[in-house]
């Protein structure tokens, strides 16, 4: 990664202070443990480089995400996750409900969920095997870099996700979309076991 993580940087309102709840939230967490697991979503003190979200309904772009400044590893509680209902990437605001903050890049998920309607999962990670080897797996990149939880980045990565489900932000970690939460993290075990041949 070009940086460090310096926290959110977007304003967070906060419509309600309890935990989510949602059926695919087990599922959510297995995953969670799979990306600490594979190094997908490698551990800094304090979080894991990574966020995993999913739509909660089809129809809708409000999903449920990792908290930030949480590690990806261990039991998670309910609490570690965040509903976000909606963002204004024009004033850098999202809106959620939960105990703590959403993700850093929770401006980049909704992005994305907008722009592909046909997509209920995003898996953000990253590996420093995939990101070193891009270019010999011909995945797409942004041609440029951009400072993470930006609009600026969340624009980038959806014109990439206009054209593929697996993608690159440059210099930062990549991006798995998926009909379902079980396709998205299938891409990014693939994409990791192909940069490591």
């Amino acid at each position: 990664m070009a940086e460090g993580y310096q926290g959110v940087k977007f304003q967070v309102i906060m419509l309600g202070h309890d935990a989510p709840q949602h059926l695919l939230l087990p599922e959510l967490k297995k995953w969670c443990g799979v990306f600490h697991e594979k190094g997908l979503a490698p551990p800094y003190p304090g979080g894991s480089y990574g966020n995993l979200s999913f739509r909660i309904k089809t129809g809708d772009d409000a999903f449920i995400i990792t908290g930030t400044c949480m590690g990806l590893k261990g039991c998670l509680d309910d609490d570690k996750f965040v509903l976000v209902t909606s963002c204004d990437l024009q004033h850098a605001k999202v809106f959620a409900y939960g105990t703590r903050q959403p993700s850093s890049e929770s401006m980049m998920h909704y992005s994305l969920y907008k722009a592909r309607p046909d997509i209920h999962a995003i898996f953000h990670g990253h590996s420093p095997e995939i990101l070193d080897n891009a270019e010999r797996l011909n995945i797409l990149t942004t041609p440029e870099e951009y400072p993470y939880g930006t609009p600026e980045l969340a624009l980038a990565l959806e014109n990439c996700a206009l054209k593929s489900d697996f993608f690159i932000a440059k210099n930062h970690g990549f991006v798995a979309l998926g009909v379902d939460m079980p396709t998205a993290g299938t891409l990014a075990l693939e994409r990791l076991q192909q940069s490591e041949k």
